[in-house]
């Protein structure tokens, strides 16, 4: 058995290698620069903006309100927000050297276009349902491109990836880390995991944007304190950082002129696609939430949480690993390096500081993942049953992540991952045109002092709309 899961194993990894490292990268850079170029640079114009919009109240429609621009960020963001951000950017500088970071930068840079394309598109064909409103690439493939089984492998793809073995990974990190700072059995930590995720999940999303909506501010700020302590604890060592985050990105650059695509290059595309998903068709699930007076204000929110999660959350990681100094000659890898990089500079309680921010970040991410997972199930057959076996399923791969060895199951959701993106990208590529027109609303609107509206009577050419005013015209 250990030899045909050897095999199986390889056999994947291959596929990912292949995937990863030509075509989902290719796509995902051509896509950033052309959203970036034809919107105009938005996510520089705007960037402003994307503060105001974040805080306004829900708007409610035709008795739907659906949830605010605030909890739908804070749902993307716990999915986005994870262990990545602690453990995958540790092991990009651990690989690929400083210079990984500054790759990081440029992609979370270009994907914030990319996310404000997914995420109006996202908006501009969300459904009501029961709780307010859902939606997602599943819905613009059909709805738009008018290809439901394009729709139906997206939908597959995004439940099996986000909804149950992404939430075993997280569930198997949580564990590790608090048997290791508080020496308590995965089976406890997997019983509580799936207790807590029980109380959430059943609640609706109502509640899964509530908890995400207290947790991630909370956790985030936290983290995000401790890190900058760090930083000004090393202070004067901040310009030697920049210097070697640059020098090696564009040593990496060379090697890339001649021929060879380096490591700080790979490691810190890959990594930094992998941490905030721009592209990948996830977050557009939380951006459909929300209820707005404009799709682009989703869009433009969503293109915020690419910047936090990357830029804000992502770099103090790796200021941290790089002022540790130990990178690249210590055997620890993820994790394990984080916590010895935070431990040599605050002590050894950071350890379990660590232990209990994994827990908090992983955690959202269970419940943000678990939300992607209903909604498109929701798309495939809309019903109690299929719901309630999607839940019980969810509750069991918790369990099961908290317990097991899962190197197949990770590169296994690396490669569903990766099929997803790439049929995403492919419908956002098509779809463009409508996000650009959309886009051109809104500022219209806003140079005219107004606050943004939309309504689908303006946009004759746009089809299958169910809401923005068309809802309105069925009674």
């Amino acid at each position: 058995m250990d030899a045909i899961e050897k095999s199986i194993n390889d056999l994947i990894v291959l596929f990912n290698d292949y995937l990863w490292g030509y075509i989902l990268i290719i796509l995902l850079i051509f896509a950033g620069f052309y959203f970036t170029f034809f919107s105009k640079f938005l996510q520089f114009r705007l960037f402003g903006e994307m503060f105001k919009v974040i805080g306004e109240e829900a708007v409610e429609q035709s008795g739907k309100r659906g949830t605010n621009a605030f909890q739908a960020f804070s749902i993307s963001i716990a999915s986005r927000v994870g262990t990545g951000n602690l453990a995958g950017v540790a092991l990009a500088v651990a690989i690929g050297g400083p210079g990984a970071v500054f790759w990081m930068w440029m992609i979370a840079l270009i994907g914030m276009a990319t996310a404000f394309i997914e995420s109006t598109l996202a908006q501009v064909y969300k459904v009501p349902d029961r709780n307010g409103f859902r939606g997602g690439p599943a819905y613009y493939m059909e709805r738009a491109l008018g290809q439901r089984w394009m729709g139906v492998l997206f939908s597959i793809l995004i439940t099996v990836t986000f909804g149950l073995v992404f939430n075993a990974v997280q569930a198997n990190t949580i564990s590790g880390a608090v048997e290791k700072a508080f020496n308590i059995s995965d089976w406890i930590t997997g019983v509580v995991l799936v207790l807590l995720a029980a109380i959430i999940i059943f609640g609706g999303i109502k509640r899964i944007a509530v908890v995400s909506g207290t947790i991630v501010p909370i956790m985030a700020t936290i983290y995000i304190v401790v890190a900058l302590i760090v930083v000004i604890m090393n202070f004067s060592a901040v310009p030697e950082v920049f210097g070697l985050i640059f020098s090696e990105a564009f040593n990496s650059l060379n090697q890339l002129f001649g021929g060879a695509i380096g490591a700080a290059l790979m490691q810190g595309i890959k990594r930094g696609l992998f941490s905030n998903e721009a592209g990948m068709g996830s977050a557009p699930n939380a951006a459909a939430t929300a209820g707005v007076s404009h799709p682009a204000k989703q869009g433009l929110v969503q293109s915020l949480a690419v910047f936090f999660d990357t830029i804000v959350i992502c770099s103090l990681t790796a200021f941290i690993i790089i002022l540790y100094g130990d990178y690249s000659s210590n055997t620890e890898e993820g994790i394990q390096l984080t916590q010895s990089a935070l431990s040599a500079q605050l002590g050894d309680w950071a350890t379990i500081f660590l232990a209990v921010t994994i827990f908090l970040f992983a955690f959202s991410s269970v419940i943000g993942n678990y939300y992607y997972g209903e909604s498109n199930i929701d798309f495939l057959k809309n019903n109690k049953t299929w719901r309630m076996v999607y839940r019980i399923a969810v509750l069991g791969m918790v369990l099961f992540g908290s317990l097991a060895k899962i190197d197949v199951v990770w590169n296994m959701a690396d490669l569903f991952m990766a099929l997803m993106a790439i049929v995403n990208l492919i419908a956002i590529l098509l779809l463009s045109k409508i996000a650009f027109a959309i886009l051109n609303d809104y500022t219209r609107q806003k140079k005219e002092g107004k606050d943004p509206t939309f309504h689908v009577d303006n946009f004759s050419w746009l089809k299958n709309v169910e809401w923005w005013g068309a809802q309105d015209k069925k009674k």
